[in-house]
């Protein structure tokens, strides 16, 4: 798959494209990507996917932009095994962000990617003031010489598939739900780095994964497997949140503990896919108190496990 940062200015050759943000790629973007290439290839040209960088969300108001799903780097491997084969990355700036609905067309869809069929969500909006819509593209797609078809909203046993219902499954803690919706458990990679040491004094060393987001969808300590350090998953036990124990106004922090591993782990990439709740964070009176409580975790962690391979 190749990866380009920006949209050129006039097309080396047509393509079959879809345009979106395709934060977490869900079941929904599944089907659209399905979709997309078995245009591509009836029509023997390139599949394309156009997205955006940052978030629109997060340029006009990043405050309140919701917590992503994926990384770039995270969307990007997913959506590489879904069989694209180009992606474009355009960097949402104040500039693109004034681009009214036909210069949007005109400039990205026809000029810079020579768009012959474009797929997209009914509900898909775009250009200044988010003014176009489907209709617009059909009718520009007639004069421009792309056919634009609207992929309708995709339901999982009678749920409408969304990112919002993906974050508000992790939110309530309902892992099993979200893997349901996603077609896989909801997973974090990142590099394992150094850290405080603070496991390891406690009797439960764990690996830090970095966290390139500013926000996380998910909080508290669940039943993990991860990827990456061995031929098989790795159980495990992982606290994903502020650590409100060790201090106050911590960034959030993923820490797992590898159930009977040995060995450094520091420099390798990780993937940590989340399992099952097993609580909320909570403040301890005491380092000692937090001891107990991550004893009982782990105990928890390995019964459930267990479970797993004799259910």
């Amino acid at each position: 798959m190749l990866v380009y940062r920006r949209v050129p200015q006039r097309a080396a050759g047509p393509t079959v494209l879809t345009i979106g943000n395709f934060d977490g790629l869900h079941r929904g973007h599944q089907a659209v990507l399905a979709r997309l290439a078995a245009e591509a290839q009836r029509q023997r040209l390139p599949s394309s996917l156009l997205t955006f960088e940052p978030h629109p969300r997060e340029f006009f108001a990043p405050d309140q932009a919701p917590a992503r799903l994926t990384s770039l780097r995270e969307k990007l491997e997913l959506v590489e095994q879904c069989g694209v084969d180009r992606v474009y990355v355009c960097r949402f700036d104040a500039k693109l962000a004034a681009y009214s609905a036909q210069q949007f067309i005109q400039s990205i869809l026809i000029d810079g990617l020579a768009t012959r069929h474009l797929i997209v969500g009914d509900d898909f909006r775009f250009g200044r003031g988010r003014a176009g819509d489907f209709t617009l593209l059909a009718e520009a797609g007639r004069e421009g010489g792309f056919n634009a078809e609207a992929m309708p909203t995709i339901e999982w046993r009678g749920e409408r598939v969304s990112s919002s219902a993906v974050r508000d499954s992790l939110e309530a803690g309902a892992m099993e739900h979200a893997a349901r919706l996603l077609g896989r458990p909801y997973r974090i990679a990142g590099r394992v780095v150094g850290g405080d040491q603070l496991g390891r004094q406690l009797g439960y060393p764990t690996a830090n994964v970095q966290l390139k987001r500013r926000k996380v969808p998910l909080l508290g300590v669940f039943a993990v497997a991860v990827s990456g350090i061995a031929t098989l998953p790795w159980p495990g036990a992982a606290s994903l949140g502020v650590r409100p124990t060790v201090a106050a106004g911590l960034q959030p922090a993923l820490e797992v503990h590898l159930l009977d591993y040995h060995g450094s782990l520091y420099g390798s990439h990780v993937s940590v896919e989340f399992l099952h709740k097993l609580r909320d964070q909570v403040k301890f009176a005491s380092l000692d108190a937090l001891k107990a409580q991550i004893a009982l975790d782990v105990e928890i962690t390995r019964t459930y496990f267990a479970s797993r391979k004799h259910g």
